[in-house]
């Protein structure tokens, strides 16, 4: 079960946001694999900025403020992770492997910083596209998949684990 929320964040505060995930103020970090399920043949790899680790609290980084406008429109319980995900163009969609974002049941969503041909592949097989300032609210402990983009320099979202 999914649910889409269109223009989650208002206009103003939405362009505040999408101007600092593109902006050079967000450290962003190569990692080699996007997720346990990868093989290791895979040359799929991509760039992620944790904003919130429960291991490691709100000082985990410097740019929390960005996703403050979305979590008080969350009213979350108890907040797990708070991921930012860059994912470089390709030249053809590459569908990456499925994954869990964890093992047990939990909230999550999906915020879309731009609009693009990349999507998430939900374990129904259903793609729900990625289209700025878009949430999707979906079971992420089921198998789901990221895609690539072929059509924008990168595709942007974060990615909220809570309760």
């Amino acid at each position: 079960m999914y649910k889409i929320m269109d223009n989650f964040l208002e206009d103003k505060v939405f362009k505040e946001l999408k101007e600092l995930m593109f902006s050079r103020k967000i450290p962003w970090y190569y990692t080699s694999k996007l997720n346990f399920n990868q093989s290791n043949k895979s040359l799929n790899c991509y760039f992620e900025h944790w904003f919130y680790d429960q291991t490691e609290g709100i000082g985990s980084s410097t740019c929390f403020h960005i996703v403050k406008p979305i979590l008080e429109k969350l009213k979350i319980k108890s907040l797990i992770r708070v991921k930012g995900n860059l994912y470089a163009r390709t030249n053809k969609i590459e569908t990456h492997s499925p994954h869990e974002d964890f093992p047990w049941k939990h909230k999550a969503c999906l915020f879309s910083i731009n609009s693009c041909d990349g999507a998430t592949v939900l374990n129904n097989g259903e793609k729900i596209k990625s289209v700025e300032n878009r949430m999707l609210f979906f079971d992420s402990f089921k198998p789901h998949s990221s895609t690539s983009t072929t059509n924008a320099k990168a595709r942007i979202n974060i990615n909220f684990n809570y309760f």
